[in-house]
């Protein structure tokens, strides 16, 4: 079964929002501009979240809108949710300076 989609907004996004819910082993087809790619979903991932569309290492920027959104506080994998469980939020934060998320 393949979802409607997800959307990526940069080339740079290593997440992609869903369009809607996905179950574990949907394929969620990831739109970017004209090109889409395939991803399987992992697990159960609602409507409105993300889903990594690469793998992203621990300590790795979560980049969405071509900017970094936030850390990884664990290795993901490509079709794994990317929320709070596993994003840890940059920004506004007095421990890190601009520099430090890349």
């Amino acid at each position: 079964m393949t979802a409607r989609g997800a959307l990526r907004l940069s080339e740079k996004d290593n997440v992609a929002t869903l369009l809607e819910d996905a179950a574990p082993g949907t394929g969620v087809l990831i739109h970017l501009g004209k090109e889409t790619g395939t991803v399987n979903a992992r697990e159960s991932i609602p409507f409105g979240f993300k889903i990594a569309v690469t793998d992203i290492a621990r300590g790795a920027a979560i980049i969405k809108y071509g900017e970094p959104i936030g850390i990884a506080s664990r290795d993901i994998k490509k079709g794994e949710m990317v929320h709070i469980h596993n994003l840890e939020g940059a920004r506004g934060r007095g421990d890190l300076t601009k520099g430090d998320v890349k």
